[in-house]
């Protein structure tokens, strides 16, 4: 029931293009693992084998602290309609924070959001496709506009105040590098 391909084929780009949400899948080498939904128009497609999210401030931050750690990164998704399909990106992320000199090239990529935190870029090294076959019918009814309008009324000194109290450490303590970046020692090749 599974395939599997080394890049992103123009259907698979179709079917993305389509999703109002996913979801992301991280690990450090040891701690628990994240899993995270995601919406708000925050995913694009680079090319068949580079995709990039925008990461918005919330209540955690610890996809950063994981790609710190290991580069590791699962993205899902999943077709709520009358078509059945389940895809996950598997590869290697980094993370680009304001401070870094592609930010503003990505930036004009997305939407406007006052929360805007991190961007995370995967280079894909799988692209695996499943029935979906057990994935119930969803109809969107739109986005919340909480996140927005709490950002908002926050203003910038007010979230990055909200980041040094809730997203400087992950929830196992490793540092996510929201204000410098980190240095971590990238996995070796094992022969």
């Amino acid at each position: 029931m599974s395939e599997k391909f080394e890049a992103l084929t123009d259907k698979h780009i179709d079917f993305i293009k389509k999703q109002h949400m996913f979801f992301i899948g991280t690990a450090g080498k040891e701690g628990r693992v994240n899993v995270s939904p995601k919406g708000m128009d925050s995913f694009r497609v680079i090319d068949a084998t580079k995709v990039v999210w925008l990461n918005l401030t919330g209540s955690g931050n610890d996809s950063a602290a994981h790609v710190l750690e290991s580069g590791r990164m699962t993205v899902m998704f999943c077709s709520y309609d009358k078509q059945p399909l389940i895809m996950r990106l598997y590869g290697t992320a980094k993370v680009i924070h304001p401070r870094n000199s592609n930010w503003d090239d990505l930036a004009l990529l997305f939407p406007k959001h006052a929360g805007a935190r991190q961007f995370f870029e995967i280079d894909i090294d799988l692209v695996q496709t499943s029935c979906g076959f057990a994935v119930p019918f969803y109809d969107l009814v739109g986005e919340r506009p909480t996140l927005k309008k709490w950002t908002e009324t926050k203003g910038s000194e007010g979230i990055e105040g909200y980041w040094r109290e809730k997203n400087t450490k992950s929830i196992d303590g490793a540092d996510t590098g929201i204000f410098e970046d980190v240095l971590c020692p990238m996995p070796q090749p094992t022969s």
